[in-house]
């Protein structure tokens, strides 16, 4: 007579399901091994948060490359500058395609760190605001898209440099973004409907430098969570949302200092 075997059962006090291995070891540090011996580490550690900062920095400087090549294609290149200005529906494609793609990547954790889906829907988002910026830059005179492009580019390094070794602590400054925020959202409203009943320079120029100041603040406040020596930082994980952030704080930067300095093309 044979004797069925019977699966162990975890038993637990309250009856519930025991913690999973995640929960269970949720703010432990971890360890590797290095010349054969155990080495602890954490989230906190130096050497990951550098590693952590090269890899964003370096998936960044292939996005700003992409999306300059396709300004200037679109700006400089006459036959291209013609189709796209004769073809609004590109315009609006790419729009659809940057929205997907970042909602996708803003709100699904788990999509963004799931390799290699992560990094194929940052290169859709990435080239379809690359697209949409280039068309809006199509309607600029060569020489302020240049001009602005220059200006983007000092003020990232300079806020970058500073963030980096400044004491002062954006991270904290949630209430001046919001003000910030809440300022160029009405803004934007009144703009809505005055612009139908003609141009005003001087509310364009408002909105411009309101913008630039904010995305200015919010690329000195992601900058320092990426970093991690502040009040509040990004996990490591999140490499993906931490480049997308910056990116769209560059790009943005770089529209509004267009809006403010550029001149339409004739």
């Amino acid at each position: 007579m044979t004797q069925k075997k019977v699966a162990p059962t975890v038993k637990t006090v309250d009856g519930n399901m025991p913690p999973s291995y995640e929960e269970a070891n949720a703010g432990c540090p971890g360890y590797y091994y290095k010349d054969g011996e155990q080495v602890v580490f954490s989230w906190d550690d130096k050497n990951v948060r550098r590693i952590f900062i090269r890899k964003v920095y370096a998936i960044l400087m292939f996005q700003l490359f992409a999306t300059v090549g396709i300004v200037a294609l679109f700006t400089f290149c006459m036959p291209v500058k013609i189709f796209i200005q004769t073809h609004p529906g590109l315009y609006s494609l790419s729009n659809l395609l940057f929205l997907i793609s970042y909602i996708t990547l803003a709100c699904c954790g788990d999509v963004r760190r799931l390799f290699p889906w992560n990094f194929i829907l940052l290169s859709i988002f990435t080239l379809s605001m690359a697209c949409m910026l280039g068309f809006i830059s199509s309607f600029y005179n060569t020489t302020s898209v240049v001009l602005c492009l220059g200006i983007t580019a000092m003020v990232c390094l300079s806020v970058t440099v500073f963030s980096f070794q400044t004491k002062v602590d954006f991270t904290s400054c949630h209430g001046l973004l919001l003000v910030l925020c809440m300022v160029l959202f009405f803004c934007g409203i009144v703009m809505a409907f005055v612009v139908p009943f003609g141009y005003v320079p001087w509310l364009h120029a408002i909105y411009g430098v309101i913008g630039a100041i904010a995305f200015t603040m919010f690329l000195a406040f992601d900058t320092q969570l990426l970093i991690g020596n502040k009040k509040y930082s990004m996990s490591p994980e999140e490499y993906v949302f931490a480049t997308l952030s910056l990116y769209l704080d560059i790009v943005y930067l770089f529209s509004f200092l267009l809006q403010l300095f550029g001149g339409h093309s004739e």
